[in-house]
C-alpha cells in the first residue's frame, strides 16, 4: 500500500501543481488513499519532495532526488506493483498497477542487472532493453522470482 500511495504522490506532483499537503491529501483521497497529516509528511520525505517557491508566488512540491531519500528494495516494488511481463528479442514489456511504471523502473536502474541496457517508463507500463534474447529470458526468470 505504501509503495502505491507513494507512486500516486509523485505522478500528482509531476502532473500538477500541488501547493499544499492539504491539497495533496485531498487529491490522494480522490484516488482512494486515505493518509493522515503525519504519514503525508513522512512520505514527502521518503520521496526527497521538495516545497520550491514559485516565480509567481506561492510554492509547490517537486521531485528532487536526494542521496538520502528511502528508495523501496526492487523485490519490494516488483511484489506491490507488477502485473505483467512479457518479452520478445531483447525487449521485455512490463505492466504495472497504475502510477507504477517509474517506481519499478528506477528499481530496475538501481539493482544495476548487468543483462539491462536501458529501461524506459511510462505511467503503467515499463520498456525494458536487454543486452540479448538471453539476457531478457534472465531478466523475466528474476522478475518471476521476486513477484511471488
Amino acid at each position: 500500500m505504501k509503495i502505491r500511495r507513494q507512486s500516486a504522490i509523485l505522478r500528482l506532483v509531476r502532473g500538477q501543481r500541488i501547493e499544499s499537503q492539504e491539497t495533496l491529501r485531498a487529491a490522494l483521497a480522490g484516488e482512494g488513499f486515505d493518509v493522515t497529516q503525519a504519514t503525508l509528511s513522512r512520505d514527502l520525505r521518503e520521496l526527497g519532495l521538495s516545497k520550491l517557491s514559485h516565480p509567481d508566488g506561492g510554492g509547490y512540491y517537486s521531485p528532487h532526488p536526494s542521496e538520502n531519500a528511502v528508495r523501496p528494495g526492487l523485490g519490494q516494488v516488483v511484489s506491490a506493483l507488477l502485473v505483467k511481463v512479457e518479452g520478445t528479442g531483447p525487449l521485455i514489456v512490463i505492466r504495472t498497477a497504475m502510477g507504477g511504471a517509474p517506481a519499478v523502473a528506477a528499481a530496475l536502474d538501481q539493482a544495476g542487472w548487468k543483462e539491462i541496457i536501458g529501461t524506459l517508463a511510462g505511467d503503467d507500463t515499463l520498456l525494458v532493453i536487454t543486452r540479448n534474447t538471453r539476457g531478457r529470458r534472465a531478466v523475466e526468470a528474476r522478475l518471476a522470482s521476486l513477484s511471488r
